[in-house]
Parts: structure tokens; C-alpha cells; sequence
């Protein structure tokens, strides 16, 4: 059994801790502001700073910082996505206060050393020019900015070496970018483990109660459209790539839709990670086209999109692009038997509890709940929603988000 429980600072931070018995302790900094919140000459700058916080602070240098987390066991990490960078370590309990010393240190004092960010802008273009060398990567990113183009969110997260070399100009550019975006109100503190409330109340508020709440502190965000595709629009790209890469999909819903779920749902049965997805079973197991082919649902704060991915010889491009639009129709056509509807529950219930035994994706699932819905509730609760949906309310999403003359098509050949 495990309770969460919350609190917010004054300052606006809030803080979800779920009580475990595991002597290991999952501590983060969640920042609501990531690659939508740039300007077309800072692109790249959520990801840059993810990388040069750890690069040192007013109070260690980049070396310390990995001694601290690494000599008592620990292991610290971060990422950037299109709305979030996200700062979180995992170590023995009872280094709880010291870790979350270390992670607001490098949100809140970093210091953008020159001699240090000049590395790490070579790390960064070496780490742009390993995407490009991997088509079945790269292809998200071009997906992304064919569905979401003129809007921020179509930018890459890892941005351009013009903009890289330009935020690294001066220290004064990425502070000035975290001071405008990094506001306690954007922020969650998450923490997983064996700790009292207590202790991360007072740790909490003396690591990041110092944080001032600015009632100018907006977050800039570009705008886009809910189930806005125009009509069918295809694109190709000239890759020097053994295998046809392929992307097709639309918009779809935003975090917190009253049809999430259902989508959610939805894309587990079309194609969502199982071998016994539809998509899998028509194109490996029945027609032995692809290695690989997935999907995906993928919602954000005001917007989200959905999308197959494979890859397959280039004589059968035509071949596979046929049988994923007939799945898509019969989604869409044929309504779900009561049975086969059981047999989705209960797939997707065995997928969700083994998930959640995966105690580092617990809590950065929960952080990002918080940030969303300012509660975080556990899978039980989730999935208790997902069993009220209908074989109807399935198809109606279906007819609405993978109709025909919506869909962008995205080839490497």
C-alpha cells in the first residue's frame, strides 16, 4: 500500500510525496517549460540548460555534484520534452535532504561557466548529429514539426547549432531564460520512497521556499488546434537509408480531455507496444512486412497527436500503408464485441500493474500528473476510469481522430 500526499508552498511550488516502504528514496524538481515555451532564435535553450545546470552552481562545481550523488550510490538524471525539463535522482533514504540540496542547487544557482557550456555545446552537436544519423528517431521530430507546423511545438528539442551557438554566447541569456520560465508556480517537487512528510515539507520549504512568486512571471506558449488536421497532406524525404521509414497520424487530444482515456485505450489496441496490437498482428505476424511497428497516443497540455511508426523495405512501402489504413478503418467501421473490449481491459490492466512496479517511472508519472492535474492519482484509480469506456465511445473516437482526410503521411525514402 502506498499514500500520497500533497502541499503547496506559498510561493506557489507544489509538492506530491507518496509514501513507499523501499529503502530507495526517487527525488525531482519537475519545471513546467520546455522546448514550446522558446523563440524561434532560442530554440534548443530548455535542452541546453538541462544539460549545463550540471555543469556547476554558486556552491559546487561539476565534479562535486557527481561526487555527492554518485559516492553515497546514487544515480541522478534529467530530461527535456516539448513542455517539461525535468531534474530527479534516486538514493538510500537517508540521504534524501542532501540529494534534494543538489538538485535545487543546480535549478536555482546554476552558473553557466563559459569554459564549461563550451563543452557541453560540443556534447549537444555531437548528440544532434547521432539523431540525424538515426532515421527511426529523427522521423519523430520531422513528424512533429509537419503536424505542428508554424507553432513552436514543430521546433526540435535538441535546436540547431546557429541557436546553440547563439544562447552560449553569455551566461546572461540561459539565466535570464530560467528566470522568466522557472517560476514556482511551473515547478513540482516529487518524491517516492520512505521519507516523512514532515521531512519533505521543512526540506522543501528551505531548499525552494526562497523562490519568489512574480505576478508577471508568464510562460510563453504557442497556440494550437484541438482535431485541427486539414485535409491529407503527405511528405517525402530523401534519406540514404537502407529501409523505408514511414509515419502517419493527426491531431488528437490534450492532457485532461474527457476523451484521453478512451483514446488511450484506443491506441493500446491499434498498434500501443504488445504483439498482440492489431497493427503488429497484420504486418509481422500475418504479412511478415516489419520487425517493429508501433503506436502512439500523445497528449499535451493544450493539443496532443497520435502516430504509427515503421519501417520496412522500400518495395513494400505501399504494401504496409494499405494494411495500416485498413486497420484504421475497421476501427472506425466496426464496433468492438463485448468480448474483444474484455480481452483490451484486461491486457491493459496486466500493462499497468507491471509499469507500475517500475518505481523511477512511478514518480516521474505522479510529477507530471501534479504539473497537469494537481493530483496524481494511482494506476488503480486510472484504469477504474478506463473500464467505463464503451465499444461506442471507442469507435467515436476512432471516426474522429483517425479519419481518412486528417492524417499526415511522412516517408524517408
Amino acid at each position: 500500500m502506498s499514500d500520497t500526499f500533497y502541499h503547496n508552498l506559498p510561493n506557489g511550488v507544489q509538492i506530491v510525496h507518496r509514501k513507499t516502504t523501499s529503502p530507495v528514496v526517487y527525488v525531482g524538481i519537475m519545471v513546467g517549460a520546455g522546448t514550446r515555451h522558446e523563440l524561434p532564435n532560442e530554440n534548443g535553450m530548455a535542452h541546453y540548460i538541462e544539460h549545463c545546470v550540471f555543469k556547476g552552481t554558486e556552491h559546487y562545481t561539476a565534479r562535486q555534484i557527481i561526487n555527492h550523488i554518485e559516492g553515497i550510490g546514487g544515480e541522478i538524471n534529467a530530461y527535456t520534452t516539448k513542455e517539461e525539463t525535468t531534474f530527479y535522482a534516486a538514493t538510500l533514504s537517508n540521504h534524501f535532504r542532501t540529494t534534494l540540496h543538489l538538485l535545487a542547487e543546480m535549478v536555482l544557482r546554476p552558473t553557466f561557466s563559459k569554459k564549461e557550456t563550451e563543452k557541453e555545446v560540443t556534447v549537444i552537436l555531437d548528440e544532434i548529429e547521432s539523431y540525424n544519423d538515426s532515421p527511426s528517431e529523427l522521423i519523430y521530430d520531422d513528424f512533429e514539426n509537419m503536424i505542428f507546423e508554424g507553432s513552436s511545438l514543430a521546433m526540435p528539442i535538441l535546436g540547431t547549432k546557429k541557436t546553440l551557438r547563439r544562447i552560449s554566447k553569455s551566461p546572461d541569456i540561459a539565466l535570464g531564460w530560467m528566470q522568466q520560465h522557472y517560476r514556482p508556480g511551473r515547478m513540482v517537487l516529487f518524491v517516492l520512497g520512505n521519507v516523512s512528510t514532515k521531512q519533505v515539507i521543512a526540506s522543501a520549504e528551505r531548499e525552494l521556499g526562497e523562490l519568489y512568486s512574480s505576478a508577471s512571471s508568464t510562460s510563453r506558449t504557442s497556440s494550437t488546434s484541438l482535431i485541427s488536421s486539414p485535409s491529407s497532406f503527405s511528405r517525402t524525404y530523401k534519406r540514404h537509408t537502407h529501409q523505408t521509414h514511414i509515419m502517419l497520424g493527426s491531431h488528437a487530444y490534450p492532457i485532461g480531455h474527457p476523451k484521453q482515456l478512451t483514446m488511450y485505450l484506443l491506441n493500446n489496441i491499434l498498434g500501443g507496444g504488445s504483439m498482440s496490437s492489431r497493427l503488429y498482428l497484420s504486418l509481422r505476424e500475418k504479412h511478415g512486412l516489419v520487425y517493429n511497428i508501433d503506436s502512439q497516443a500523445v497528449p499535451l497540455s493544450d493539443t496532443g497527436y497520435w502516430n504509427i511508426y515503421l519501417a520496412c523495405e522500400p518495395q513494400h512501402k505501399e504494401q504496409c500503408l494499405e494494411l495500416c489504413h485498413k486497420e484504421l478503418r475497421n476501427l472506425r467501421e466496426t464496433t468492438l464485441t463485448s468480448a474483444q473490449l474484455q480481452r483490451a481491459l484486461c491486457q491493459l490492466e496486466g500493462q499497468m500493474a507491471i509499469s507500475a512496479e517500475n518505481q523511477e517511472n512511478n514518480a516521474l508519472a505522479m510529477a507530471k500528473q501534479m504539473l497537469y492535474h494537481h493530483h496524481a492519482p494511482a494506476w488503480r484509480d486510472t484504469f477504474a476510469k478506463v473500464k467505463e469506456i464503451t465499444p461506442t465511445q471507442l469507435q467515436e473516437v476512432a471516426n474522429e481522430v483517425f479519419a481518412p482526410e486528417k492524417i499526415y503521411t511522412l516517408l524517408y525514402d
